[in-house]
Protein backbone atom coordinates (compact mmCIF):
# COMPACT_ATOMS: atom_id res chain seq x y z
CA UNK A 1 0.00 0.00 0.00
CA UNK A 2 1.13 3.54 -0.68
CA UNK A 3 2.29 5.83 2.12
CA UNK A 4 -0.42 8.33 1.20
CA UNK A 5 -3.05 5.57 1.43
CA UNK A 6 -1.80 4.56 4.88
CA UNK A 7 -2.10 8.18 5.98
CA UNK A 8 -5.55 8.61 4.48
CA UNK A 9 -6.90 5.48 6.18
CA UNK A 10 -5.31 6.13 9.58
CA UNK A 11 -7.52 7.11 12.51
CA UNK A 12 -4.58 8.40 14.56
CA UNK A 13 -0.91 9.34 14.17
CA UNK A 14 1.12 6.56 12.56
CA UNK A 15 4.52 5.25 13.67
CA UNK A 16 7.32 4.58 11.17
CA UNK A 17 11.08 4.36 11.20
CA UNK A 18 14.17 4.31 9.02
CA UNK A 19 16.99 1.75 9.02
CA UNK A 20 20.45 1.42 7.54
CA UNK A 21 21.36 -1.72 5.61
CA UNK A 22 23.91 -3.71 7.64
CA UNK A 23 27.57 -3.22 6.95
CA UNK A 24 29.03 -5.61 4.40
CA UNK A 25 29.84 -8.89 6.12
CA UNK A 26 27.31 -8.47 8.91
CA UNK A 27 24.32 -10.77 9.29
CA UNK A 28 20.95 -9.82 7.82
CA UNK A 29 19.22 -11.78 10.60
CA UNK A 30 21.00 -9.69 13.23
CA UNK A 31 19.55 -6.56 11.64
CA UNK A 32 16.05 -8.03 11.36
CA UNK A 33 16.12 -9.36 14.92
CA UNK A 34 17.42 -6.01 16.13
CA UNK A 35 14.49 -4.02 14.75
CA UNK A 36 11.78 -6.62 15.42
CA UNK A 37 10.80 -5.01 18.78
CA UNK A 38 9.65 -1.94 16.84
CA UNK A 39 7.05 -4.06 15.08
CA UNK A 40 5.12 -3.90 18.38
CA UNK A 41 3.90 -0.48 17.22
CA UNK A 42 2.56 -1.72 13.85
CA UNK A 43 4.55 0.51 11.50
CA UNK A 44 2.75 0.63 8.15
CA UNK A 45 6.06 1.22 6.36
CA UNK A 46 9.80 1.16 6.98
CA UNK A 47 12.32 3.37 5.17
CA UNK A 48 15.56 1.80 3.96
CA UNK A 49 18.49 4.07 3.16
CA UNK A 50 20.59 3.73 0.03
CA UNK A 51 24.32 4.30 -0.10
CA UNK A 52 26.42 5.36 -3.04
CA UNK A 53 29.82 3.91 -3.76
CA UNK A 54 32.75 5.37 -1.88
CA UNK A 55 36.36 5.33 -2.99
CA UNK A 56 39.57 4.34 -1.29
CA UNK A 57 43.14 4.80 -2.53
CA UNK A 58 45.16 1.60 -2.59
CA UNK A 59 48.92 2.07 -2.49
CA UNK A 60 51.00 -0.22 -4.70
CA UNK A 61 54.60 -1.32 -4.18
CA UNK A 62 55.80 1.20 -6.79
CA UNK A 63 54.32 4.02 -4.72
CA UNK A 64 51.45 4.75 -7.10
CA UNK A 65 47.90 5.09 -5.76
CA UNK A 66 44.95 3.33 -7.34
CA UNK A 67 41.43 4.70 -6.86
CA UNK A 68 39.23 1.72 -5.95
CA UNK A 69 35.46 1.73 -5.67
CA UNK A 70 34.00 0.12 -2.57
CA UNK A 71 30.53 -0.45 -1.14
CA UNK A 72 30.23 -0.62 2.62
CA UNK A 73 26.60 -1.75 2.70
CA UNK A 74 24.54 -4.21 0.62
CA UNK A 75 21.94 -2.96 -1.83
CA UNK A 76 18.61 -1.65 -0.64
CA UNK A 77 16.53 -3.84 -2.97
CA UNK A 78 17.51 -7.02 -1.14
CA UNK A 79 16.92 -5.44 2.27
CA UNK A 80 13.43 -4.34 1.21
CA UNK A 81 12.62 -7.85 0.03
CA UNK A 82 13.83 -9.31 3.35
CA UNK A 83 11.74 -6.84 5.40
CA UNK A 84 8.63 -7.51 3.34
CA UNK A 85 9.12 -11.26 3.70
CA UNK A 86 9.87 -11.25 7.44
CA UNK A 87 7.39 -8.64 8.68
CA UNK A 88 4.78 -8.31 5.91
CA UNK A 89 5.31 -4.55 5.95
CA UNK A 90 5.57 -1.96 3.19
CA UNK A 91 9.02 -0.58 2.53
CA UNK A 92 10.25 2.78 1.28
CA UNK A 93 13.67 2.49 -0.36
CA UNK A 94 15.66 5.67 -0.80
CA UNK A 95 16.63 6.47 -4.40
CA UNK A 96 19.60 8.80 -4.91
CA UNK A 97 20.82 11.09 -7.63
CA UNK A 98 24.40 10.99 -6.36
CA UNK A 99 26.48 8.09 -7.62
CA UNK A 100 23.92 6.80 -10.14
CA UNK A 101 23.07 7.59 -13.73
CA UNK A 102 19.55 7.56 -15.14
CA UNK A 103 19.85 4.05 -16.54
CA UNK A 104 21.01 2.61 -13.22
CA UNK A 105 18.10 4.40 -11.56
CA UNK A 106 15.65 2.96 -14.05
CA UNK A 107 16.99 -0.55 -13.49
CA UNK A 108 16.70 -0.39 -9.70
CA UNK A 109 13.15 0.96 -10.00
CA UNK A 110 12.24 -1.94 -12.28
CA UNK A 111 13.65 -4.38 -9.72
CA UNK A 112 11.73 -2.69 -6.91
CA UNK A 113 8.53 -2.79 -8.91
CA UNK A 114 8.99 -6.52 -9.57
CA UNK A 115 9.25 -7.35 -5.85
CA UNK A 116 6.13 -5.35 -5.03
CA UNK A 117 7.54 -2.12 -3.62
CA UNK A 118 5.05 0.73 -4.04
CA UNK A 119 6.88 3.64 -2.38
CA UNK A 120 10.21 5.41 -2.87
CA UNK A 121 11.89 8.43 -1.30
CA UNK A 122 13.67 10.50 -3.96
CA UNK A 123 16.80 12.27 -2.70
CA UNK A 124 19.70 14.10 -4.26
CA UNK A 125 22.13 12.61 -1.76
CA UNK A 126 25.30 14.08 -0.33
CA UNK A 127 28.71 14.50 -1.86
CA UNK A 128 31.25 11.73 -1.14
CA UNK A 129 33.32 12.33 1.97
CA UNK A 130 36.40 12.80 -0.21
CA UNK A 131 34.78 15.61 -2.25
CA UNK A 132 33.79 19.07 -1.15
CA UNK A 133 30.63 19.49 -3.19
CA UNK A 134 27.99 17.42 -4.93
CA UNK A 135 28.77 16.52 -8.54
CA UNK A 136 26.20 14.48 -10.49
CA UNK A 137 27.20 11.22 -12.10
CA UNK A 138 27.72 11.40 -15.86
CA UNK A 139 24.28 10.81 -17.31
CA UNK A 140 22.69 11.31 -13.89
CA UNK A 141 20.45 13.86 -12.25
CA UNK A 142 21.60 17.17 -10.80
CA UNK A 143 18.61 17.69 -8.52
CA UNK A 144 16.00 15.53 -6.83
CA UNK A 145 13.12 17.14 -8.75
CA UNK A 146 14.66 15.65 -11.90
CA UNK A 147 14.72 12.25 -10.19
CA UNK A 148 11.06 12.67 -9.23
CA UNK A 149 10.28 13.43 -12.86
CA UNK A 150 11.96 10.20 -13.99
CA UNK A 151 10.03 8.11 -11.45
CA UNK A 152 6.72 9.74 -12.33
CA UNK A 153 7.57 9.23 -16.00
CA UNK A 154 7.88 5.49 -15.40
CA UNK A 155 4.49 5.63 -13.67
CA UNK A 156 3.21 6.84 -17.04
CA UNK A 157 5.08 4.16 -19.00
CA UNK A 158 7.97 6.37 -20.11
CA UNK A 159 11.35 4.64 -20.11
CA UNK A 160 14.80 5.66 -21.30
CA UNK A 161 15.60 5.02 -24.96
CA UNK A 162 11.89 4.57 -25.72
CA UNK A 163 10.27 6.87 -28.24
CA UNK A 164 6.70 6.01 -27.27
CA UNK A 165 4.77 5.79 -24.00
CA UNK A 166 3.76 2.15 -24.44
CA UNK A 167 6.03 0.72 -21.73
CA UNK A 168 4.68 -1.04 -18.64
CA UNK A 169 3.56 1.52 -16.06
CA UNK A 170 4.96 1.42 -12.55
CA UNK A 171 2.88 2.85 -9.70
CA UNK A 172 5.29 4.35 -7.19
CA UNK A 173 4.22 6.81 -4.51
CA UNK A 174 7.08 9.31 -4.37
CA UNK A 175 8.23 11.02 -1.20
CA UNK A 176 10.84 13.78 -0.91
CA UNK A 177 12.85 15.45 1.84
CA UNK A 178 12.04 18.75 3.53
CA UNK A 179 14.27 20.85 5.77
CA UNK A 180 12.70 22.79 8.66
CA UNK A 181 16.05 24.54 9.18
CA UNK A 182 16.66 24.71 5.39
CA UNK A 183 19.14 22.67 3.38
CA UNK A 184 22.67 23.70 4.25
CA UNK A 185 23.47 24.59 0.63
CA UNK A 186 20.44 26.87 0.23
CA UNK A 187 21.28 30.57 0.66
CA UNK A 188 17.91 31.23 2.32
CA UNK A 189 14.81 29.44 3.54
CA UNK A 190 12.75 31.05 0.75
CA UNK A 191 15.20 29.72 -1.83
CA UNK A 192 15.00 26.23 -0.29
CA UNK A 193 11.20 26.39 -0.33
CA UNK A 194 11.34 27.12 -4.06
CA UNK A 195 13.16 23.81 -4.64
CA UNK A 196 10.71 21.93 -2.44
CA UNK A 197 7.88 23.34 -4.55
CA UNK A 198 9.71 22.15 -7.69
CA UNK A 199 9.80 18.60 -6.28
CA UNK A 200 6.10 18.72 -5.51
CA UNK A 201 5.28 20.14 -8.95
CA UNK A 202 7.28 17.26 -10.45
CA UNK A 203 4.97 14.76 -8.74
CA UNK A 204 6.06 14.23 -5.13
CA UNK A 205 3.17 13.04 -2.95
CA UNK A 206 4.50 13.48 0.59
CA UNK A 207 7.38 15.08 2.48
CA UNK A 208 9.59 13.64 5.23
CA UNK A 209 11.58 16.20 7.17
CA UNK A 210 15.18 16.19 8.20
CA UNK A 211 15.53 15.52 11.93
CA UNK A 212 14.94 18.50 14.20
CA UNK A 213 14.89 19.05 17.95
CA UNK A 214 12.81 22.22 18.17
CA UNK A 215 9.15 21.64 17.32
CA UNK A 216 8.59 25.35 16.72
CA UNK A 217 10.83 25.07 13.67
CA UNK A 218 8.64 22.27 12.33
CA UNK A 219 5.47 24.27 13.01
CA UNK A 220 6.88 27.30 11.20
CA UNK A 221 8.06 25.08 8.35
CA UNK A 222 4.57 23.64 7.90
CA UNK A 223 3.06 27.13 7.96
CA UNK A 224 5.38 28.44 5.25
CA UNK A 225 5.03 25.29 3.13
CA UNK A 226 1.24 25.63 3.21
CA UNK A 227 1.45 29.33 2.36
CA UNK A 228 3.51 28.33 -0.68
CA UNK A 229 0.55 26.27 -1.90
CA UNK A 230 1.97 22.84 -1.02
CA UNK A 231 -0.79 20.64 0.39
CA UNK A 232 0.75 17.15 0.53
CA UNK A 233 1.38 15.42 3.91
CA UNK A 234 4.44 16.53 5.89
CA UNK A 235 5.90 13.78 8.10
CA UNK A 236 8.25 14.95 10.88
CA UNK A 237 11.54 13.07 11.29
CA UNK A 238 12.85 12.57 14.83
CA UNK A 239 15.94 11.12 16.45
CA UNK A 240 16.64 10.73 20.17
CA UNK A 241 20.15 11.84 21.14
CA UNK A 242 21.98 8.89 22.70
CA UNK A 243 25.66 9.79 23.12
CA UNK A 244 27.85 12.69 24.18
CA UNK A 245 29.48 12.67 20.76
CA UNK A 246 26.16 13.31 19.01
CA UNK A 247 25.83 16.65 20.78
CA UNK A 248 28.49 18.05 18.44
CA UNK A 249 28.31 15.60 15.54
CA UNK A 250 24.60 15.93 14.71
CA UNK A 251 24.64 19.74 14.36
CA UNK A 252 27.78 19.64 12.22
CA UNK A 253 26.63 16.83 9.91
CA UNK A 254 22.98 17.81 9.54
CA UNK A 255 23.33 21.59 10.00
CA UNK A 256 20.71 21.87 12.72
CA UNK A 257 20.41 23.60 16.08
CA UNK A 258 19.89 22.08 19.50
CA UNK A 259 17.50 24.16 21.66
CA UNK A 260 18.97 25.89 24.71
CA UNK A 261 16.67 23.99 27.05
CA UNK A 262 17.87 20.66 25.66
CA UNK A 263 21.52 21.73 25.83
CA UNK A 264 21.08 22.85 29.44
CA UNK A 265 20.06 19.30 30.33
CA UNK A 266 22.71 17.62 28.19
CA UNK A 267 25.49 19.70 29.71
CA UNK A 268 24.67 18.18 33.10
CA UNK A 269 25.30 14.66 31.77
CA UNK A 270 28.49 12.89 32.79
CA UNK A 271 28.17 9.81 30.59
CA UNK A 272 26.27 8.33 27.66
CA UNK A 273 23.70 6.66 29.91
CA UNK A 274 22.64 10.06 31.24
CA UNK A 275 22.62 11.55 27.73
CA UNK A 276 20.46 8.71 26.47
CA UNK A 277 17.89 9.30 29.22
CA UNK A 278 17.72 13.01 28.44
CA UNK A 279 17.43 12.21 24.74
CA UNK A 280 14.56 9.78 25.34
CA UNK A 281 12.66 12.23 27.54
CA UNK A 282 13.11 15.04 25.02
CA UNK A 283 11.96 12.84 22.11
CA UNK A 284 8.89 11.77 24.11
CA UNK A 285 8.05 15.40 24.78
CA UNK A 286 8.56 16.28 21.11
CA UNK A 287 6.48 13.34 19.94
CA UNK A 288 3.51 14.06 22.21
CA UNK A 289 3.42 17.71 21.16
CA UNK A 290 3.55 16.74 17.49
CA UNK A 291 0.73 14.24 17.95
CA UNK A 292 -1.36 17.03 19.53
CA UNK A 293 -0.52 19.21 16.53
CA UNK A 294 -2.05 16.50 14.32
CA UNK A 295 0.92 15.19 12.34
CA UNK A 296 0.05 12.25 10.08
CA UNK A 297 2.97 10.12 11.20
CA UNK A 298 6.01 10.21 13.50
CA UNK A 299 9.06 8.97 11.65
CA UNK A 300 12.10 7.94 13.70
CA UNK A 301 15.70 7.70 12.52
CA UNK A 302 16.86 4.56 14.34
CA UNK A 303 20.32 3.93 12.82
CA UNK A 304 19.08 0.29 12.98
CA UNK A 305 19.12 0.36 16.81
CA UNK A 306 15.66 -0.24 18.21
CA UNK A 307 15.95 0.08 22.00
CA UNK A 308 15.91 3.88 22.33
CA UNK A 309 13.10 4.43 19.83
CA UNK A 310 11.17 1.59 21.46
CA UNK A 311 11.26 3.45 24.80
CA UNK A 312 10.05 6.63 23.12
CA UNK A 313 7.28 4.89 21.18
CA UNK A 314 6.15 3.00 24.29
CA UNK A 315 5.39 6.34 25.95
CA UNK A 316 3.65 7.82 22.93
CA UNK A 317 1.71 5.08 21.10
Amino acid sequence: MKVTEHIKQAKSTLFSFEILPPLKGQSLNDMLDGISPLMDFNPPFIDVTYHREEYIYKKHSNGLLEKVSTRKRPGTVGICAALMNRFNVDTVPHILCGGFNKEETENVLIDLNFIGVENVLALRGDAPKSEGRFVPEEGGHHYSNELVEQIVGMNHGRYLHEETETGFQTDFCVGVAGYPEKHFEAPSFKFDLKYLKAKVDAGAEYIVTQMFFDNQKYFEFVKQVREAGITIPIIPGLKPITTLRQITVLPSIFFLDLPDQLMDELEKCKDNAAVRQVGIEWAIQQSKELVEFGVPCLHYYTMSKASTVHKVASAVF
